[in-house]
C-alpha cells in the first residue's frame, strides 16, 4: 500500500472525526432552556445524528488502522 493511500485513509478518518465533533456541538447547542416538545424532539434528532457520525468515525478509524497494520506488521 502506498503512502498516498494511507494519507487518503487518514484524511478520511480526520474528516469523519470532524463531522462527529460538529454533530456533538450541534446536539449540545440544542440543550437549551426551551423545554418545549419541539425543542426536545430536535435534541433527540441531533442525538441520532451524533450517533451516526460516531459510527462513521469509528469505521473510518478501523479502516485506517487496518491499513496501517497491514503495512507495518503485514497482517
Amino acid at each position: 500500500m502506498e503512502n498516498a493511500e494511507l494519507d487518503k485513509l487518514r484524511l478520511g478518518y480526520k474528516a469523519a472525526v470532524d463531522r462527529w465533533v460538529a454533530a456533538i456541538r450541534s446536539e449540545e447547542n440544542l440543550a437549551t432552556p426551551d423545554h418545549s416538545m419541539v425543542a426536545v424532539e430536535d435534541w433527540e434528532k441531533a442525538d441520532f445524528a451524533e450517533e451516526d457520525a460516531r459510527t462513521a468515525a469509528k469505521a473510518a478509524r478501523k479502516e485506517y488502522q487496518d491499513a496501517l497494520r497491514e503495512v507495518l506488521f503485514k497482517f
